[in-house]
């Protein structure tokens, strides 16, 4: 009895040519767009002439008929490029396709179905799609020459044979055979993927969202799904055979077999007419040249962490990515891979050992990257029109920092020094090899609860290329890299760590204080030189760790212990302190105004989902909006100029007595070192990159010397702050303090002495009017703690000998 006959669910050769006629005719928006703009003729240079060379003439002259004669269709226009040779892939736009079914009519549309058929069985319809481009492909306008790749002149050779074969079997009269085609995938010179629906361009937003790992069923396989996740392994980039192409050493013919499988078995005798009529059986020897290949690579992604149910451990994927899709993806992005989910059957002992059991895989058709990377960020025009109107207003410092976490309460400098961590300062590479890095490091000491690790958690989301990680949680190895097998070439790898996937970006580690210090000293060489150095299971290599590293501790005892000293408190060795720009202590005090302010803020937060108005007006940036100001500031490279370069050695001259001092009275903490001034530079060129500026001037070296002391006083005397009234009058004279301390505004004529005119900036810079400056001149000039001098333009203090100290704390 015969089995029954299925009838097709489509009708491939009218789809067939759907395609071919949506490849020829469809016209985007943007290429209309850029035919207009061509036939505005705006280089007007062109019948100038370019003293160039006489190759790049030639191409400039053997390109200009193709630019006028460029049709505006889309995808002829990519196939053009395709047949030129300028690139090796198609990409098919499934919201053209979309809005080509849309323009047919109702009923044609029904019956082709075209953007559903190939969501449903994309596989199948790469074939169909690639048999409509080998149709419509127009031909190449140049011919190829000595310059061409092999595979070039093979690809042309093959295609001349096949129209050489077509026209003897036009003209084949008397019965003879002629030679047989070379098949299409060998002629092929690209490779075509689909690129999904996105939400804009369809009617639902449920086909353009992408999934999580474990949302991925069954149901899936053969369909176009998008699944997001974060890269965990990369593989290197291998050739993948495709076809391979076999030489007869008795007949000659070439012989060719598709490979469909992970594995397969070579051809050894020769199967074609000639040798099969004589007996020979001839010998096959394969042809390398002549066979296909595309580079290969193999990417695992695993689900975000805010997908993971509770109590269940992340889920991977593997995904296969192919020809133009290789090298696309680095690990720690975050991406959106569109792809058909297929099954991949063991085979060899792997399939006895898996008895039923079927691996499946993504097969890659576009790649969507998250966060990408400040360089590659384009900023739109009213984006740019918004920051320059704000840089012009002076408030962009305090906006920004604002902006960093609103939703925590206070820590002002502790926002502006991260915020200077994101944008960093300029690294350096000298002549000899020698590197100066850029990137700040920040640490974040503090009391439980002052939202140390919230502040972590969103400099991971602006930063594009965040990892957080916690001390208990991380070896050394996982730090940095460990050696492991690599399942598909079965040879020893390096398997990047959170500081090698952190690279060009943030890495955030929680609970420092928790780590072993075996595996903190892996730290130590990232954090100055910037590089990872292994050597181990035979593999000796450097790798590369430019990250700024962002660490958050907690002293020794839980919380801090006034009665005992400092570095008793925070209980980590002093190389590894030193290669910290900025240590901020956070101390939890309690203080009637204060407490009020921050039970406030943290109620309204709970209550309405989203952060406060900032008090006295301001704007708030959401975390996009912040990357976006830090990828331009990134930008700029600033210079230090000569007078800003002595003014800047006095300043350090100046913390080297104050350190001796603190010494000497038992406060010291932290020694200043060269490692410290070129702190204050880094920080005085992000300072100068978020004004957009391309010089750095004495206002951004002020700045950083007072974060520099900010961070330094709260290691010792932060409950001087919070004690006592928060009168404007106490606010500013702590802040004049302060700049007497750092030696920000000094005269240069006394350690005592600043300038008049450097501190009423500063102090309206802080949101004070000049009627509350006045009246604390006024008020502590009258207590002889200072006094003006040279007609008022500078700012004398009145040394009081040793009781400087307890006068400072009673009247404040």
């Amino acid at each position: 009895m015969a089995l029954l006959q299925q009838k097709a669910l489509a009708n491939y050769e009218e789809q067939q040519a759907a395609f071919e006629d949506f490849l020829r005719n469809f016209k985007s928006s943007t290429s209309e767009t850029e035919d207009a703009l061509d036939e505005l003729h705006l280089d007007g240079d062109s019948d100038e002439y370019d003293f160039m060379d006489d190759t790049e003439a030639g191409a400039d002259r053997a390109q200009a008929p193709r630019r006028s004669t460029r049709s505006n269709t889309k995808y002829m226009n990519m196939l053009q490029d395709v047949a030129e040779r300028e690139t090796s892939q198609v990409l098919i736009d499934l919201n053209d396709l979309e809005q080509y079914e849309r323009s047919l009519d109702e009923e044609a549309a029904l019956s082709l179905d075209l953007v559903s058929s190939v969501e449903r069985n994309t596989n199948h319809y790469i074939e169909i799609f690639s048999r409509a481009v080998d149709k419509v492909i127009p031909a190449p306008t140049k011919d190829t020459n000595f310059k061409d790749d092999v595979i070039d002149i093979i690809m042309t050779q093959r295609s001349k044979r096949n129209d050489n074969v077509r026209q003897q079997m036009e003209g084949n009269t008397d019965g003879t055979i002629p030679e047989s085609i070379f098949p299409p995938e060998l002629t092929r010179r690209y490779t075509l993927n689909f690129k999904p629906i996105t939400p804009s361009g369809s009617s639902s937003e449920k086909e353009g969202k992408a999934l999580a790992v474990r949302q991925v069923r069954g149901e899936h396989l053969g369909h176009l799904i998008t699944v997001r996740g974060i890269t965990t392994r990369v593989s290197d980039v291998k050739p993948s055979v495709q076809v391979n192409a076999y030489s007869c050493d008795a007949c000659g013919h070439e012989i060719f077999q598709p490979i469909t499988a992970k594995q397969f078995t070579p051809l050894v005798e020769c199967q074609s007419e000639d040798c099969q009529k004589n007996g020979a059986k001839g010998q096959l020897y394969l042809s390398t040249r002549a066979s296909k290949f595309l580079p290969f690579q193999e990417v695992k992604i695993q689900e975000m962490a805010d997908q993971v149910p509770v109590g269940h451990i992340p889920r991977q994927l593997t995904v296969h990515c192919h020809g133009a899709l290789a090298r696309q993806i680095n690990p720690g992005d975050v991406v959106d891979i569109a792809g058909i989910f297929m099954p991949t059957p063991y085979t060899g002992f792997k399939a006895i050992k898996a008895g039923l059991l079927t691996d499946t895989y993504l097969e890659a058709q576009h790649v969507n990257q998250h966060k990408k990377a400040y360089d590659s960020m384009v900023l739109a025009p009213t984006t740019i029109r918004r920051m320059t109107e704000l840089e012009q207003s002076g408030q962009l410092y305090e906006y920004l920092s604002r902006s960093i976490a609103p939703e925590i309460f206070g820590h002002l400098d502790v926002k502006k020094a991260l915020l200077l961590q994101l944008i960093g300062g300029v690294s350096k590479e000298m002549g000899d090899g020698m590197r100066i890095r850029g990137d700040i490091n920040v640490c974040l000491m503090g009391d439980p609860g002052v939202a140390k690790s919230q502040l972590l958690k969103y400099i991971t989301k602006v930063a594009p290329r965040g990892v957080y990680t916690t001390g208990r949680g991380s070896s050394g190895v996982g730090l940095t890299a460990a050696v492991m097998r690599d399942p598909v070439t079965d040879e020893m790898v390096l398997e990047g760590g959170a500081l090698v996937l952190a690279d060009n970006g943030t890495c955030c580690i929680d609970e420092f204080d928790k780590m072993d210090d075996s595996d903190r000293t892996a730290i130590h060489e990232v954090m100055e030189q910037q590089t990872i150095s292994i050597s181990k299971a035979g593999i000796s290599t450097t790798l590369n760790a430019r990250t700024a590293i962002l660490a958050a501790a907690n002293p020794l005892y839980g919380r801090y212990n006034p009665r005992i000293s400092p570095v008793e408190n925070i209980n980590l060795p002093a190389a590894l302190l030193s290669r910290f720009d900025i240590l901020f202590l956070i101390l939890d005090t309690p203080s009637r105004d204060s407490d009020e302010e921050l039970a406030r803020h943290v109620t309204y937060v709970h209550i309405h989902n989203v952060h406060p108005e900032p008090q006295g007006g301001g704007l708030i940036f959401s975390p996009n909006e912040v990357r976006q100001w830090v990828a331009r500031a990134r930008s700029f490279r600033p210079v230090v100029t000569k007078q800003v370069m002595d003014y800047l050695v006095g300043a350090y001259v100046r913390l080297r007595q104050q350190q001796k001092r603190d010494e000497a009275g038992q406060k010291t903490f932290t020694h200043t070192s060269p490692r410290t001034l070129l702190g204050i530079l880094r920080l005085s060129q992000a300072l100068a990159r978020l004004r957009f500026a391309d010089e750095v001037i004495t206002d951004d070296v002020d700045e950083a010397l007072r974060l520099v002391e900010v961070s330094k006083a709260s290691l010792y005397d932060d409950d001087r702050d919070r004690r006592g009234d928060q009168s404007p009058s106490t606010k500013i004279f702590n802040l004049v303090r302060g700049m007497r301390d750092s030696g920000a505004a000094a005269t240069g004529e006394g350690r005592g002495e600043l300038d008049m005119r450097r501190v009423r900036e500063r102090v309206l810079a802080k949101g004070f009017t000049v009627q509350q400056l006045e009246a604390c001149l006024d008020e502590y000039s009258s207590l002889d703690i200072w006094q003006t001098a040279s007609e008022g333009t500078r700012l004398v203090f009145i040394e009081a000998g040793d009781d400087d100290a307890d006068m400072d704390d009673e009247y404040s």
